[in-house]
């Protein structure tokens, strides 16, 4: 499956690609700080959600980015319909139209 580009919108891509780029090291960064043992017990909880969301936001990063190399950006994963716009401007990591999303949950 391929990406469907109009005109203008390869730009749009190359533009999604280097956010996405940035928000991955971005993230790598926080998580190499909260991975860091500050010796403190008390923080340990508090530090461990943050290090599973920061993991889990890495995740939808490198999935999007390679949903992009492989030209199946913006195609949903479940019924291949494009995903709108919209939706991708919201939630660039987005592998499903809304309609298959509610049908995850």
């Amino acid at each position: 499956m391929t990406t469907h580009t109009q005109p203008g919108q390869q730009n749009r891509i190359d533009e999604l690609r280097s956010t996405l780029t940035s928000d991955f090291d971005r993230h790598t960064a926080r998580l190499t700080e909260l991975t860091a043992d500050t010796g403190d017990p008390a923080e340990a909880y508090t530090r461990d959600a943050l290090v599973a969301e920061t993991r889990h936001s890495l995740e939808q990063i490198t999935g999007a980015l390679r949903r992009i190399a492989e030209g199946r950006y913006g195609i949903c994963e479940r019924c291949a319909a494009p995903i709108p716009q919209e939706r991708l401007e919201v939630l660039p990591h987005a592998r499903f139209c809304v309609s298959c999303q509610q049908k995850q949950h």
